[in-house]
């Protein structure tokens, strides 16, 4: 039987054989990420160019109440080593529990129309951002044997798969994360207040959305998943022309989900509209600090690695 050690050192080779330093930084740039058609391949680069230079996971396991030892077969997680006994025995002996259980990761992601604007400068929709940043932490997440589920959303919940960390559910999430969008709104009290009532256990309950709706609708519904004692972070994705307003000259703007068109002039709207922009993210940045939810607002010209890597490193941090 191998070793721990043996394997763990066999999982690390044939990490840092697949990509050098030099091809992450290739392959990570936005634009390139956008290219690579395989959600599978980008996800797989987005998250083992983190795991890399990572030495403790952000998301971890958590057990009860010690039971019994079993003995140590290849795959386990040496974190439940008990060393003191290999002390005495020369032997691997792995620590259960009464109620042993891996983190529970719901990943919601939302399908609603507004998620499929593109700015002529962006390398990506921010539909296809939001799914890069699904797929790289179920990847992750999966990695680390806890359990993924996924949900998908707009005016309600779509798709739902519960969480599992069976060899399968990489697939299914990735299956399923390549759907299209629909011409639909965003219902977001609706959609989290049916996310708690599917959420059977406290769980890991990452948001990935443009949150274009009623603040105070948003509010509600993390209230409400917050009531069930669930664990809440929100990857709010928007696109750098959402965040700047550059545009010039006589503009037709179409507004999504069902707002209409206007033809304006962008100078005299942009004061204005960087307000309301601004008040906004204040509003939804206060409501995640009286709940205590983590938030994180990402650019969809940002690489996705470094976003992805600073973030879960800030986490780990506080988790420590």
């Amino acid at each position: 039987m191998d070793s721990p050690a043996s394997t763990l050192s066999t999982q690390h080779s044939a990490l840092s054989t697949q990509l050098t330093p030099s091809d992450y930084r290739r392959y990570l740039d936005p634009k390139t990420l956008a290219k690579i058609s395989s959600l599978d391949l980008r996800a797989r680069l987005v998250v083992e160019g983190y795991i890399s230079g990572m030495h403790r996971s952000p998301y971890h396991g958590f057990s009860v109440e010690f039971a019994e030892h079993r003995q140590y077969t290849q795959g386990d997680d040496i974190r439940h080593i008990d060393w003191k006994v290999f002390g005495r025995t020369n032997k691997y002996y792995i620590k259960q529990y009464e109620e042993e259980t891996n983190l529970a990761c719901v990943i919601a992601v939302d399908c609603s129309e507004s998620m499929t604007y593109r700015s002529p400068k962006a390398p990506m929709s921010k539909h296809d951002y939001g799914i890069c940043i699904a797929a790289s932490l179920a990847y992750l997440a999966l990695k680390q044997r806890d359990s993924v589920g996924l949900a998908l959303f707009a005016d309600d919940v779509q798709r739902f798969i519960r969480p599992s960390n069976h060899p399968a559910q990489w697939k299914t999430i990735i299956n399923e994360l390549q759907g299209s969008t629909g011409p639909t709104k965003t219902s977001l009290l609706k959609v989290l207040t049916n996310l708690a009532e599917r959420v059977k256990r406290r769980s890991l309950l990452i948001l990935i959305s443009d949150f274009f709706d009623d603040p105070s609708h948003i509010e509600g519904g993390l209230r409400r998943l917050r009531y069930s004692k669930n664990e809440i972070i929100l990857c709010h994705v928007m696109d750098p022309a959402e965040l700047k307003f550059p545009f010039s000259g006589p503009t037709m703007f179409s507004g999504m989900e069902q707002a209409g068109k206007i033809l304006s002039e962008p100078a005299t709207l942009r004061e204005n509209y960087l307000e309301e922009v601004d008040g906004f993210l204040a509003k939804l940045r206060k409501t995640c600090r009286e709940l205590h939810l983590d938030y994180e607002l990402y650019n969809t010209a940002d690489p996705l690695d470094v976003a992805l890597s600073t973030y879960l490193a800030t986490r780990n941090a506080g988790i420590r």
